[in-house]
Parts: structure tokens; sequence; C-alpha cells
């Protein structure tokens, strides 16, 4: 058994050795005649044909010699596997021998690899200088072309432009420019030629843009009025525009073309900033005066190659011009320039990009159309839509023309086929409608605001309302009460109050307001009612429009009138009612257009708190600078003490004159203006001021003598007299009576004050009676101490005194 396991361990190395050898044999056979004619090349290459010739046939007797080996491997393998022949020692032998082969077929490896491979780099870096020295004389090749081509080209180009053949000179001359920025694109390979060739083809282009400008202003000529001082429609009617189509030579040839001049241009890069220049000048002086000026009528006087335009004016401007007019005016003039200038016959040229046919009115319209299409729009069209929703209607034929203008100008090529910037700014009138009476709405309300507030007028619950009609918004419930059965309503028992408010109950009260106020209200109710007969969109616009409106006055009037407000008291209380009289309207305004604007959700009731606190703190601040000028005024009275002495005296008795009339002269500028009850009240307020120090004066004095308090008697009954006499809301004095007579609802002070008079002139014993152990009218209207203080002033300390004093409690 280990025997047998031995001899077939070893069968299968020797398996694997013949595989390996029968690869290699069958490899060598393969590339025998093709290795040893490579080998003998490169051999032959390097000068060691002697050592190829014994090279050779030795891999030949290798090769004769693997040959046998293959065939005696095989017959062992044979013989040992096949027919189990045991072949030990021949296997060994077989085995040396292919060693020993196997290192001689090696050495030859590594000796083809050392030599050949050396002999190989020498040739590949032979070959790659020979390589750079045919790429450099090649670029130098083409460089001479280049050069060649350049020179050629401008020679070309010369000999054209002497002959004015403008479209061939300028494409040699591009073709020169070619040439010469490829040649400075080359890295590594500059020429100090080439800057001067760049200088030289920079002269010869201005050169033919020089000549081209000279012949396109023969073709273009333009007669400006001398005077830039003049106005427009005296300066359109003294421009003029004469077009020719070809410039005739000395000779009998005519000369180039207008056509040839600007595809020259074109060309060169220059056409558009030519026909920027051009169109600058259309537009300012002969297209948009055409469009702002109806009184223009333009001239037109053709001959065969040349037309000239004149403006002829028909009178001063009407208004605003049509846009159908406006549309025929520049129609002509854009045909008369397609005909003459623009729709003219081109010379075939390659440097026309992408092959591309070179249309000059589209390249023209490409440089005024946005110019030109806002000069429309806000010279034109803006102006001509409808200031009413009912004549939106009509502004079809607006559109109508506006369609047929901008077809007009894409078949001659001007506009693009998918510009429709005029078409779509008049299709979306209802949109341009609502912007444009909302800004006109706030325009007007501004100027409103702006203007005085003291041209009045008198408003009172009688007094018509000039107000737009609105429809009832009960009348749908009146039908239907009127369409119940009589029998019906009788059996139904009344539950309706007989006793009926007044008509006026929730009237604005009479007074005057600012005649803007009036108007700005009116503006609002206006723009309301076109609100509630317009589009969604534009009612929605409309309709913040309004609220901007009132928000506007809380920030222009107060900003606006502020120093009037604060010096002038007759401002002040108008705008008192201004205010008031606004909110008055904006608790009603949103109900009175309920379900017709803003689906019923308009409302300004948010805004009427607002209003009154403007309204209210302007009316404060000012009472708060009358009440300090009152207690200016009194504090020049020496606080009433030692009146004895007449100069006290006259201090005082000035400075109480000069509160009755200030009061006065108050109560005539808020005469007629502020409501009754509003004037009332603050007329009140302001005597109950004056009251109240000269009150906090009397009673504060330590000392009253007999005749102090005779004189300070006689310097209260001035206020006494006087004071009813400020309330004067009413022109009539008649119809004053009633307010003269209510003095102490108005002035909370009053009866104190009466009080204070009756104290100074009454005697212990009346006092005391007066106070009626804290019952009386005294105790009413003074504290205990209060008049414990003035009996100690006015009486000597006595037992009376002492008794009295003692009953205050």
């Amino acid at each position: 058994m280990p025997c047998a396991r031995l001899r077939r361990a070893e069968a299968k190395r020797w398996l694997r050795l013949a595989g390996l050898l029968m690869a290699a044999m069958a490899a060598g056979e393969a590339a025998g005649p093709r290795s040893s004619s490579l080998v003998e090349a490169v051999l032959a290459c390097s000068g060691r044909l002697v050592e190829k010739e014994g090279l050779g046939p030795r891999i030949v007797r290798l090769s004769c010699r693997v040959e046998e080996l293959k065939d005696e491997v095989c017959s062992m393998i044979n013989q040992r596997y096949v027919e189990f022949l045991p072949s030990v020692q021949t296997a060994k032998d077989l085995k040396s021998q292919i060693e020993e082969l196997s290192g001689s077929i090696d050495q030859l490896k590594a000796r083809i690899e050392n030599e050949v491979q050396h002999d190989l780099n020498v040739a590949i870096a032979e070959f790659a200088e020979l390589k750079q020295q045919l790429e450099r004389d090649t670029l130098i090749l083409t460089v001479l072309k280049q050069l060649q081509e350049f020179d050629a080209a401008l020679k070309q180009f010369n000999a054209l432009l002497a002959q004015k053949k403008y479209v061939p000179a300028a494409c040699h001359l591009n073709k020169a420019r070619r040439n010469l920025k490829i040649m400075e694109s080359r890295q590594g390979f500059e020429l100090k030629i080439l800057k001067a060739l760049s200088r030289e083809l920079t002269v010869q282009t201005q050169n033919i843009i020089y000549l081209l400008g000279q012949d396109w202003e023969q073709m273009a000529v333009w007669k400006l009025p001398p005077s830039k001082e003049l106005s427009s429609l005296e300066s359109a009617t003294q421009t003029e525009l004469h077009l020719c189509t070809v410039l005739p030579k000395e000779d009998v040839a005519m000369g180039p073309t207008v056509g040839a001049v600007l595809q020259a241009f074109a060309v060169l890069g220059e056409l558009r900033s030519k026909f920027k220049q051009f169109g600058q000048l259309l537009l300012k002086h002969i297209l948009k005066p055409l469009i702002s000026h109806p009184s223009l009528r333009l001239s037109l006087e053709e001959q065969p190659d040349v037309v000239t335009l004149r403006f002829e004016s028909l009178g001063s401007d009407p208004g605003h011009p049509s846009p159908a007019e406006v549309f025929a005016k520049v129609k002509v003039v854009l045909k008369i320039l397609h005909k003459y200038q623009l729709d003219v016959p081109l010379d075939h040229c390659v440097e026309e990009k992408n092959n591309t046919r070179l249309i000059l009115s589209k390249e023209l319209g490409n440089v005024i159309w946005k110019d030109l299409s806002d000069c429309l729009i806000h010279d034109c069209l803006v102006h001509s839509i409808p200031n009413n929703s009912s004549k939106l209607g009509q502004y079809i034929e607006v559109i109508k023309a506006t369609e047929e203008f901008e077809k007009a100008l894409k078949d001659m090529q001007f506009l693009n086929e998918d510009s429709t910037d005029l078409l779509m700014y008049a299709r979306n009138v209802n949109c341009h409608f609502a912007n444009k009476k909302c800004q006109d709405v706030i325009v007007a309300a501004r100027n409103l605001m702006m203007s005085e507030i003291h041209n009045t007028i008198k408003v009172t619950p009688d007094s018509p309302v000039s107000l737009p009609k609105l429809p009832d918004p009960g009348a749908g419930d009146q039908l239907k009460s009127l369409a119940t059965p009589d029998s019906v309503r009788k059996q139904v028992p009344s539950l309706e109050n007989e006793a009926r408010l007044s008509q006026h109950t929730f009237s604005f009260p009479a007074c005057r307001i600012s005649d803007s106020v009036q108007k700005l209200m009116a503006l609002a109710y206006q723009t309301l009612q076109e609100a509630s007969a317009s589009t969604d969109q534009c009612c929605i616009q409309l309709f913040y429009s309004v609220r901007n409106m009132f928000h506007l006055f809380c920030d222009v009037v107060p900003m606006y009138h502020k120093e009037n407000l604060q010096k002038l008291p007759q401002l002040a209380a108008i705008h008192h009612n201004n205010c008031m009289y606004i909110a008055h309207h904006l608790l009603t305004l949103g109900h009175q257009f309920r379900g017709r604007v803003c689906g019923g959700t308009a409302t300004f009731v948010d805004l009427v708190p607002g209003f009154r606190k403007l309204g209210t703190e302007c009316f404060l601040a000012q009472m708060s600078v009358q009440k300090e000028m009152l207690l200016e005024r009194l504090s020049s009275a020496r606080n009433f003490s030692g009146v004895d002495d007449d100069d006290n005296y006259s201090a005082a008795s000035r400075a109480l004159r000069q509160v009755v009339h200030q009061l006065r002269r108050l109560g005539l500028v808020w005469q007629d203006v502020l409501p009754v009850n509003i004037y009332c009240k603050a007329m009140g307020t302001l005597l109950n001021t004056a009251l109240a120090e000269v009150i906090s004066r009397i009673t504060t004095l330590e000392d009253i003598s007999a005749e102090n308090a005779d004189r300070l008697h006689a310097l209260c009954q001035v206020l006494v007299e006087e004071g009813p006499r400020v309330f004067v809301p009413l022109p009539e004095d008649l119809q004053n009576k009633p307010f003269q007579e209510e003095v102490p609802v108005y002035v909370h002070k009053w009866m104190m004050f009466k009080e204070l008079m009756l104290i100074l002139q009454a005697s212990l014993q009346e006092i005391v009676d007066r106070w009626a152990d804290g019952k009386g009218p005294l105790a009413a209207e003074f504290s205990p101490s209060e008049v414990k203080n003035l009996i100690r002033a006015l009486f000597q300390n006595t037992e009376r005194r002492a008794a009295a004093l003692a009953k205050i409690k």
C-alpha cells in the first residue's frame, strides 16, 4: 500500500511537469519564426551578427531537443500509466534533462532582454527628437501660411474698399482678424510682428468704419432745431429727416446702397451701436412727439431715391390722443423706414452667423422696441383706460387697434412673432382700470388732506347730504311685509313701542367740518359704489384703496398741519369735528355696501377708535395749552394776598380780566364750530380750571382783613358775572340763555365758588347756619378743615370764634 501511494504521487508530479513543458514547446512553435526574425533584426541593428549566428543554431538545437524530450516523456508516461511499466530511473533522467533545458532557456531570455532592450530605448529617443522637430517645422509652416492669408486678406480688403464694395471688404477684414487671433492664441510661439499686424488691423477697421459712417450720415440726414430751449411741440415742427437708399458716385455709376452700408456694419459688429444712435434720435424727435402731441401731423415728400419726413402742427394739443390715431402715425413712420432703408437688397456674405439671413428691420426693432412700447403705454394707453367701469365695454376698440398695430409691425419684421407686450397690456384693462382708479383715489384723497382745514361748511342733522344714492338695504323686507295679507297682520299682536326715538337720535350733531373732509367722504362712497359694479378683483382693490385712504388721513393730516393744529384753537376744533365726522360714517359705511363689496365682509368699524382717538388727542392737547395760559395769567395775581393794597388789587383784577378775555375770545373762535355739548364741556372745563385756581389761592390765605375780604368778594364777583357769558355756543343770544343758566352743570366748582363768596361776606353765625351740622350747602362744597381755615383767617380769636369752630366738624 505505501508503495502504491508513493507511485501515484510521483506520477501526479511528473504529469504536471509534462504539462508545463508541452505548453512551453507549443508557444515556441507558434512564435519560433517570428521570434527568430525579431531577434535577428534587433541584433542586426546593434551590429552583433556573429553572436546572432551563434544563437540561431542553438535555438534550433534546443527546439529539436525539446521535441525529442516531448516524445520520450509521452512514451514514458504511456508506458508507466497506460501500460503500467515502472521506469522510475528513466523519469529521473528526464527530470534532470528538463531542468538543464529550462536553465538554458532562461539564460537565452535574459541575454535577449538586456541587449535588445537597450537598443530599443536608443531608437525611441531618436524617434521622439525627430517628431518634435517635425512638429516645430509644421507649426512654422502653419504660421507662415496664416501670415500669407492675413496679408492676402488685407490686400483684397484695400482693393475692395477703394471700390466701396463694403460687404466683401468687411468679410476679408474679418478673415484677417481671425487669422491674427489664431496666431496670437498659439502658446510658446510669439512673433514681434504680431503687434504691428494688430495695429494695422485696428487702423484698417477704423478706416472702414469711418467711411461707412460718412456714407450712413448721407443716407440718414437729420435737421434738428438749433435751440434746445424750445418746447417739444415747437422742436418737432423744426425737425426733418431725409432718407436715401443709394449714394451717387462722381461718375454715372451708382454708389453704395443703404443695404450694403448697413450690412457691412453688421459684419463688423457695429450695426447695433449705429442703430442705437439712430433709434435714440428717431424716438426723441419723431416717434415720441407723435405719441405725445395729437396736433402733430406727419408730412412726407417722396422722390425716387429719397424721402423727407416733416411735422406740421394743427394747433394746440386738445388732450390725450386716442390709441388708434397714435398707432396709425407710428405705422406711417415705420413703413417709410422699412421701405427706404430696411427692406433693401443685401449681398451674400459668408460672415453671417449660422448662415442666417440678416433682417435689418428686426435689428432696429430690437433696439427701439423697449423704449417705444414703454412710451406707447405711459403716454397713450394709460390715458385711454376709462375712469368709470361703465366704459370698460368700449375698450374693446382699443384692444382691436393694438392687435392690428402689433400685427403690422410683425409683418414688417420689426417684432418677433412671440412679442405681445402692448396687446397684453391692453387686454389686462380690468387690472389697469383698478390700479388707475386706486391711484386716482389716493392722489385725490391726499390732495384733499393737504388742503386748508379752515375752509368749512355747516353740517346739521337736517342738512342734505351730498353723497351718492344707495339702494335701501331693507327694501326686500318691506316688499315682503307689503305682500302679507291684512287679515294675518291683524291677528299678530304688535310689539312696537308707541314711544318713538327722535329722527335725529343717531344723527351727527350740528357743527362745522372742513369742506375737504366732506369731499373725502363723498369720494369714499363713490369709490365703493364703483367697486360694487366692478369685477371681483377690481372690487377688492378699490375696497382696500378706500381703507388705505383713511389710513393715509391718520398719517398725513396730523403731520402736515401739525404746527397750525398746535397754535390755532379753531383748527384744533375743526380737526376734532373732522375725525368724529369720519368715524360717524365709518360705523355704517361697510353696512351700507354689505352683500355688494367683498362678498359682504367689507367693514370699516375697526377704524372708528383710531379716528376718535386722533380727534380727541388733538383737542385735549389744545385744551391743555389753554389751561396753561389761564394758570399763567392767574399767576400774576400775587396769590390774591394783600389786596387792600392798590397795586396788589390792580394786579389781581387785571389777571381776572385777562382770564375772562381769554375765555370770551376762545368762545368766539369755537362758537358755531364745535357741537353744542362739546363746546359747553370745553368752556366749562376751562372756567372750572380758573375758579379752582382762585379758590385754592384764597383758601390758603392765613389772614384776611375785612377790607381784604370785601375786595376779594369784588374780584370774585367779576367771575360770577362774566363766567356765564362765555357759554355762547350759538350765534343768536336768545338761544344761548339755557346754556348760561346751566352753568353749574358744566362748571363743577361753580357752587363752591359762590359759597366762598358768601363766606367772605358772612358773619360767624351765618357760616355756622350754612354749615348746618355738616348738612348745609356749605358742607356740600367745603371740608371742615377748609371752613375752619377760612374762619381763622377772617375772624379774630374770640370765644365766639372758638364756639363756631367747635360746631364745624
